[in-house]
């Protein structure tokens, strides 16, 4: 019983293609504009100057722009994903306040959350997180977190998305919508 359970860690070799200099200039281009865009509308901002730049949105930039095709990438589960996961974690930060089994609750119940709206973006995780153990200033936001910074630097970077991964020939964004 112990050899198959631990025969499954083995793996299998990989087999990678060589890397393509042209997807990765597009995954750079894409990137930065999309960062770029969430950080000069923070810094027109005054009054939540430094919010906007959720750091959950840099794993968000990777599957936007580096995994196009991932259905972890697709316009649902970056919006609702990230939004109902910020949600959640502003509700845990609420009842249960910044502790270690508050965290450990807002990131395992977003996950929850999502896998049941089929809107799984593993960057919500870090979002619910971020809800929680958050600065003091992010916490007065309370419930306008999920909206923005959150829901408006998503779509930021989704219509950066579009945009820039439909640019290129061998690229189609999104894959689906709903």
């Amino acid at each position: 019983m112990l050899k198959p359970y631990l025969g499954k860690m083995k793996g299998a070799p990989a087999n990678r293609p060589p890397p393509s200099l042209r997807d990765a200039l597009w995954s750079w281009l894409g990137a930065f504009l999309g960062i770029a865009g969430v950080g000069w509308i923070s810094a027109q901002s005054i009054e939540a100057h430094a919010l906007l730049m959720v750091g959950s949105f840099g794993a968000t930039s990777v599957l936007l722009y580096a995994a196009p095709e991932s259905p972890l990438a697709q316009p649902r589960n970056v919006l609702l994903g990230n939004v109902l996961s910020a949600l959640c974690g502003v509700v845990t930060w609420q009842l249960l306040g910044d502790g270690w089994i508050s965290a450990a609750v807002a990131v395992s119940t977003a996950i929850l959350i999502m896998q049941l709206t089929h809107s799984l973006h593993p960057p919500g995780g870090a979002t619910a997180l971020i809800a929680v153990i958050g600065s003091n200033e992010l916490h007065h936001l309370g419930w306008v977190y999920a909206l923005f910074p959150v829901g408006t630097g998503c779509l930021l970077m989704l219509l950066i998305a579009i945009v820039i991964n439909n640019l290129a020939r061998h690229r189609r964004y999104p894959v689906h919508w709903f």
